[in-house]
């Protein structure tokens, strides 16, 4: 799968079949919250937000290590630069928060084919290119979709949106 062109395109329709008003399977965001969220990853992927980094080089390199794995993030990881509840919404509804999306993502992949050698650091993982930070907006991507019912981005087509009462 070109993990940068489901990005480009078929990240924010999938994002959108999601029902607004179901629980989140773990973790404390509702659905606005986590595709708000989505769009603060972004804005870090594409340098408009920047953050020190929290490691040493030995901790950052085996945090790449599992960045750059098909290991998914564990239910409820923590972001030490975000606060334990969820952040106050930036849009009115869910349309618009998707449509923010949407340009946050546009803005990402301008940034790098501006430039296809730059580098932008995640405070977490080191400095990463732009196909290090597909891969780790993809897994980003996967870990909150599993929150809300999806449970892959392959076939897109055969995925099932669930509540968490009938899990």
């Amino acid at each position: 799968m070109d993990k940068a062109a489901f990005l480009k395109n078929d990240y924010v329709p999938l994002l959108a079949t999601i029902n607004p008003e179901i629980k989140g399977l773990f973790g404390k965001m509702n659905v606005q919250q986590m595709i708000e969220h989505m769009g603060y990853a972004f804005r870090q992927a594409s340098g408009l937000i920047t953050l020190a980094p929290t490691n040493n080089v030995e901790i950052t390199n085996k945090m790449y290590r599992f960045m750059m794995s098909d290991k998914p993030f564990r239910e409820n990881t923590p972001n030490l630069f975000l606060p334990e509840t969820p952040l106050p919404l930036e849009h009115s509804s869910v349309g618009e928060s998707l449509s923010a999306l949407k340009k946050e993502i546009e803005h990402f992949v301008s940034v790098f084919a501006e430039d296809t050698q730059k580098r932008i650091l995640n405070p977490f993982f080191g400095n990463l290119n732009f196909d290090e930070w597909v891969h780790l907006l993809y897994k980003h991507g996967a870990h909150h979709a599993r929150q809300f019912g999806l449970n892959s981005f392959e076939g897109i087509e055969d995925l099932e949106i669930k509540t968490t009462q009938e899990s």
